[in-house]
Order: structure tokens, then sequence, then C-alpha cells
């Protein structure tokens, strides 16, 4: 059956799959609460344990690692609130972050001000090494929180987490944590191997239930104070009962999403290939954004100049196309992103960039109504440079 509409957002939300909401109803039939200890609370707290393990079996993590929250936000919010202790070190006095970091990082902490630094990236997004290793130097002194995203939401660019961990350890007074958000269930993610002490998921992103995510905490970090105090649940981090429908259907996402992941990276990135050459074929003067360097395979983001995003998303929904022109966290907003600012991009080539990200979901069909899509936003574009020469 022919598809009414061509869905290419999986970046702001993936659809829920079949097996996700199927359990998700079943878990709404339990009727027994997670810390009662009859029959039926049993029953529930199995199902809650269940989905804890296949969430941490998704990041390389042990299942008592894993805090369930209702999103990446809080989650994030929650390891930059100051209260993340671990390795024996004393708390953390200042927070440094990739100047291409979601909202919940930049926005999400609770350090003064004069205590945050944005540590610079290149012009593909991926952080300066080099910058991060001379600031950590110069911060000897101090205990210092790193936050960089495993991948940026807008272009997908892949952060290379094991060096900076590396020199994080170098350091030896600096806590790790990053935002694996966007990368779940896209690429390999091994909490352990990395060596972080603190990594956030968000649920809706990889195919579960919006309100749901998790923090994963290092085996020897903690939270000094809760996130939400009260009753014990969720190793007394996040007080209060949790929301187990919710949390059924991301440890069900998870395990789909772990079960697909070589199959899938290999399959999304040659539907994203074949977007670019499409996007390349009909406008050679687009730019592809971190194009150089390892990027998700669902991921494309693109300029073409002289083009208007907002415009151009219009266009294309009415045409039964759904992309982005940025994050959804900046939906309603005219400005220019943060990521491609700070990866230097010319602002006027910048309120052009489209974002299409691909998932569980995505057919050929829909890779070929994008593009046809395109050409038809594009054809005024360039009947206007024609007449102008």
């Amino acid at each position: 059956m022919s598809r009414a509409r061509a869905y290419l957002d999986y970046n702001a939300t993936a659809p829920v799959r079949p097996t996700v909401a199927d359990a998700v109803v079943r878990a709404l039939m339990l009727p027994g609460n997670p810390s009662s200890i009859h029959a039926e609370g049993r029953a529930a707290r199995a199902a809650l344990e269940a989905a804890r393990a296949a969430v941490a079996a998704l990041v390389g993590a042990r299942a008592e690692q894993v805090i369930f929250t209702s999103g990446g936000t809080e989650a994030a919010n929650a390891v930059l609130s100051g209260d993340l202790r671990g390795r024996g070190l004393p708390p953390p006095t200042r927070l440094l972050h990739t100047a291409t970091e979601h909202p919940c990082v930049a926005a999400g902490h609770r350090f003064p001000e004069a205590a945050v630094e944005r540590l610079p990236v290149d012009g593909d997004g991926v952080i300066d090494l080099a910058a991060l290793e001379d600031r950590l130097a110069s911060l000897a002194d101090e205990t210092v929180l790193l936050s960089v995203h495993a991948a940026n939401n807008e272009t997908g660019a892949v952060q290379p987490l094991t060096a900076i961990v590396a020199l994080a350890r170098a350091h030896g007074r600096t806590l790790v944590h990053s935002d694996a958000v966007q990368a779940a269930g896209k690429i390999p993610l091994d909490m352990v191997a990395l060596g972080l002490d603190a990594l956030t998921l968000s649920g809706h992103k990889f195919a579960a239930p919006k309100g749901v995510g998790a923090l994963v905490l290092a085996e020897s970090v903690s939270l000094e104070a809760a996130l939400l105090r009260g009753g014990g649940q969720e190793r007394r981090q996040r007080c209060g009962t949790e929301c187990l429908p919710a949390i059924v259907g991301i440890g069900e996402a998870a395990r789909a999403a772990r079960a697909a992941l070589d199959g899938e990276q290999a399959r999304l990135t040659a539907l994203r290939d074949r977007i670019e050459a499409g996007v390349r074929a009909l406008a050679p003067d687009a730019v592809i954004f971190a194009a150089g360097a390892p990027r998700l395979p669902n991921t494309l983001n693109f300029s073409v100049p002289g083009l208007d995003a907002p415009a151009a998303v219009i266009a294309l929904d009415l045409a039964g196309v759904a992309v982005s022109s940025g994050s959804a966290c900046s939906s309603g907003k005219v400005a220019r992103s943060a990521t491609l600012a700070a990866m230097g991009v010319d602002p006027g080539l910048a309120g052009g960039a489209l974002r299409v990200s691909l998932g569980w979901n995505t057919v050929d069909e829909e890779v070929a109504c994008f593009l046809d899509a395109l050409e038809r936003v594009l054809q005024p574009l360039y009947k206007r440079r024609g007449q102008a020469a």
C-alpha cells in the first residue's frame, strides 16, 4: 500500500513500534504497584526490572545502574545539578561542555555562569581535542564536570568519546557525562568500555513512548541529592511510583533497537546516502553539514544557498513530507542554529538548513517522495537565479 505521507523527522521523535505499543497496553492492565509484595505487585516489579535490564543492555551497563526519568531533559538536568559524585572526588566546581550541546545541557545546569565554559568545535561540529586538553591542564586544582553529547541532534556528527574520556582521565579530576539521546539505538554504545561516569537517554528517540527516559550512572557514581524525595524508588534517587507502562515501553524499544542495530545501521546509511546523492544532483551548490565527520547513519543536514528553511519545511509538509529545519526543541522560534553558528556556518546559509532523519519504519518510497518534493521546492529558487543572471 502506498503511504499518504513521508515521515522523515525521527530525530525529533520516532514513531512507536507496534511491539512497543502492545507492551504498553499489556502493562496498563497490570494492577499492582511495583513496590507491593503481593503477587500483583511482584508481577509489576518483574516487568519494571526486565525493562531496566533491557535499557542497560542497550548501552553496555548493568541493570542496577539505570534510573528511570521522565526523559532526557530531566536526566541531563539531574547530572548537571552539581550533585554528581564519584571517583572519590570533591564536588565539581566547573562545567565544561561543547558549543553544540542540546539546550538540556547548555541551559539545563545549575552551575554559576562564571563556572561554565563552552568548548570549541571544528567546522564539522567535532570537539577540538587540543583545546579540551589545554583547558583541563589549566584546571588542575578543580574538579570538573565535562558534558559532551555522543552525537549531535541536528547534524548527526558523532563525537570521539573514547579520546575525550582518555583526556579526562589524564586530568584526573574530571567526571564525564554524555547526552546519548540521539545516539542510542542508532550506533553502538558501551558505557563501560567508553569509561563514562553518566549517560542520559530519551525513549521516544528510539521508538518508545514520549515522556520516559533514563539516567545511567557508573558503579562508582551517584547523585548526592535525590531528584525526587519520597518512598525510596529508583535506588532512592528518584522517588515516586514508577510509570510502569512507559517504562515497559522503553524496555521493549531498547530490546528491539539493540536486536536490529547492525542491520539498521547499514540500511539507514544506504538510504541517507541515496538522499544525499539526490540532493547534490538537484542542487550542485548544496552544502552538507558535518560531511567530513563520522555521522549517525540516519541523519542528513544540508542547505542550499538562497533557500529559506521555514518556508521550505512548510512547502514540503504541504507536499506530504515531514522534515525539520533544526532541533524540534526550537520549534516556533525563528533563530539561527546554535550548532551551525558554533561550526562557523554563514548565517545566510544556516537559514536554509534542512534536517532529514530516518528510522525503523523508513522505506524507499519515502526517499523518492522527499526528493520529488524537494525538486519542486527548489524550482522557483533556481528559476529566480536564472532570471537574475
